[in-house]
């Protein structure tokens, strides 16, 4: 069962939290392109487009944890040091992800589609700012789950 339950979280987390990795990534930029040209429909639709992964996605991602959690527990480890670090690091994304890039990437994409609010490159500079330690957490959690300090297994 361990076996299982590690195999659907890790799939979990590439299937869900890559794209929202990649995708918010991309957001800023796009933003700057599609605020500094109006006219250009291409961009604006890529706006929505990555907005919308980003949103599934993070939905998504919801499973990563609760078969973390699973695995954890059936493996023994919910009281290492190392997984309760990568829980704190998973709960700190989950915060930034919809607290700060979420709510700036609709209103900004709402600042492109509908004139509203005023979106400016700082905007798009700081979402960016955000994107980037929302990048860094996740990076961090996967190589904490690669590398378990204090593992048996040499990794």
């Amino acid at each position: 069962m361990t076996k299982f339950l590690l195999a659907v979280h890790v799939l979990a987390a590439i299937v869900a939290i890559g794209p929202v990795t990649v995708a918010a990534s991309m957001f800023p930029p796009i933003a700057r392109k599609a605020l500094a040209e109006p006219g250009d429909a291409q961009a604006r639709s890529v706006v929505r487009l990555l907005h919308r992964i980003c949103r599934v996605y993070a939905t998504f991602g919801v499973v990563v944890p609760v078969f973390g959690f699973a695995t954890a527990s059936t493996m023994g480890v919910l009281g290492d040091t190392w997984l309760i670090v990568s829980i704190a690091l998973t709960a700190l994304a989950a915060v930034v992800l919809g607290a700060l890039v979420l709510p700036r990437q609709t209103a900004i994409m709402e600042g492109i589609w509908d004139g509203v609010g005023a979106v400016t490159p700082r905007t798009t500079a700081r979402l960016a700012m955000f994107t980037g330690i929302f990048n860094l957490l996740w990076a961090t959690v996967t190589i904490l789950m690669i590398v378990r300090p204090g593992s048996t297994t040499g990794a």
